[in-house]
């Protein structure tokens, strides 16, 4: 049963999407998000358990948020249902999870790696799978990446079915690889680069019927700065 609903007020007018699908869209974390992120964290305590660990209080969420703002090693995407006129004016639709790339290196490499998570009124709905690839669409265009990693315990069945739908490759297994809920956990490597997405041209999303098919934009609102991932170089 999912949880009942609650109405979270983030005008459109601050949080400009980054790019748009069929039924979603994503966005960067705002200080506004704190409430809505948070209640949805503690309602998804089952499902994230023992995988991942989002932040569940206002002190938490704002250091994890200003990281993911403020290291340009670092960029977050909130995946939104797409948004709902409210009546007073448009509001950004409810979180559907979050998706962040951590760890991006420039130069040769231009590389990062994925963490994310759906919050539990989201999952089975296929929005996730539809985030992730505004997300390397937006990695691949816009922030310069060639390269999306994701390690991923092998137990972890539903986080293994997302990048395999997404298209990610299998390349490798690693034995002790992070420390996750007090142990070292081993991790299978996924990766995905450029030249694997299928570069189909954009659409725009408010013209296609429900349902017919993965349109996206990923053009940044005027105004947005890109960062260029940082030249770092081992």
């Amino acid at each position: 049963m999912r949880p009942t609903a609650v109405a979270y007020a983030v005008r459109m007018s601050e949080n400009a999407y980054l790019a748009e699908g069929a039924r979603t869209a994503i966005r960067p974390f705002t200080p506004a998000d704190a409430e809505e992120f948070t209640d949805r964290a503690k309602e998804s305590h089952g499902m994230h358990h023992p995988w991942l660990f989002p932040p569940d209080d206002a002190r938490a969420y704002a250091a994890y948020a200003g990281r993911l703002t403020e290291d340009a090693t670092k960029a977050g995407f909130l995946v939104c249902e797409r948004a709902v006129d409210d009546g007073n004016g448009t509001a950004s639709g409810p979180i559907a999870g979050f998706i962040n790339i951590n760890n991006i290196v420039g130069g040769a490499f231009r590389c990062g790696a994925l963490g994310y998570g759906a919050f539990v009124h989201a999952a089975g709905r296929g929005l996730m799978s539809e985030g992730l690839d505004l997300v390397m669409r937006y990695a691949f265009g816009p922030l310069g990446l060639h390269r999306l990693e994701a390690n991923i315990q092998p137990a972890n069945a539903g986080s293994i079915a997302l990048v395999r739908r997404a298209g990610f490759r299998l390349e490798g297994f690693s034995p002790d690889f992070l420390f996750i809920d007090g142990a070292w956990r081993d991790h299978e490597r996924w990766a995905i680069t450029a030249e694997m997405v299928r570069q189909d041209p954009p659409r725009d999303a408010d013209t296609m019927a429900p349902g017919s098919g993965p349109a996206w934009t990923t053009t940044a609102p005027p105004g947005a700065q890109i960062p260029e991932p940082p030249d770092v170089r081992g």
